[in-house]
């Protein structure tokens, strides 16, 4: 019976991930690479875009190497130049093959959405999520599902920020987040705090969108974000 399954799999060429209860069924997808910017969208990194990008003092151009409308880290931590409060965003990212490295010194960067809430971008492919895994935001929410590709290979988000709702200067709703990876939802309007490593923007105020430099060539394109109301 195994090697009957076994048979099968491979004839039918079955991407197969290690199970982790219902995290087997997450089957990531390419149908989100190349998404278009809709009407009204600014391209921050991309085909026409003239946005800049600086680094966190808010006035040095950003240092990243730049090629073929591709960002790679390297020079410290960037960021847009202008700040967004509640948003649909769409992110592409790479992540470098490190088979020596381990934990979160393979592959690691983060997107963090006004400054203060960390996207984590790593190397998870094949690990049972955590709140430190690609996919989370960082410490406080662990993907539902391991939507990670390999490395080599390029990935997307798909996130809907609301930013925090703040109220005589007591936070009275939460940011709350979605985010599809891969074209697979794994985290739905989860209510999410600042996370570590931002720049201390207040919550409930808008904030730029700032890519993390964890030393690691990840890399990134095809970024672009519609504000909402």
């Amino acid at each position: 019976m195994r090697r009957m399954i076994l048979s099968m799999l491979l004839a039918g060429g079955f991407a197969w991930f290690p199970a982790r209860g219902d995290e087997s069924k997450a089957q990531p997808s390419d149908e989100t690479l190349g998404a278009k910017p809709p009407a009204g969208a600014i391209v921050l990194l991309g085909e026409g875009s003239t946005e800049k990008w600086v680094k966190p003092d808010g006035k040095t151009p950003a240092s990243w190497k730049r090629a073929d409308g591709i960002l790679t880290v390297g020079g410290g931590d960037i960021m847009t130049d202008k700040t967004f409060g509640n948003f649909e965003l769409h992110v592409e990212f790479n992540i470098p093959y490190m088979p020596d490295k381990h934990g979160q010194g393979r592959g690691n960067s983060g997107v963090y959405l006004t400054g203060n809430h960390e996207l984590q971008v790593l190397d998870s492919y094949g690990l049972k999520s955590q709140d430190n895994d690609c996919g989370a935001i960082y410490k406080q929410v662990a993907p539902a599902v391991n939507a990670c590709k390999p490395p080599l290979q390029w990935q997307t988000y798909d996130i809907t920020f609301h930013k925090a709702v703040v109220k005589d200067g007591k936070v009275v709703t939460r940011a709350r987040i979605t985010v599809l990876q891969n074209g697979v939802k794994i985290i739905d309007n989860a209510e999410i705090s600042p996370t570590p490593g931002g720049i201390g923007i207040p919550e409930g105020k808008d904030g730029p969108l700032l890519l993390q430099d964890h030393g690691n060539p990840v890399q990134y394109r095809n970024i672009w974000i519609k504000l909402m109301d």
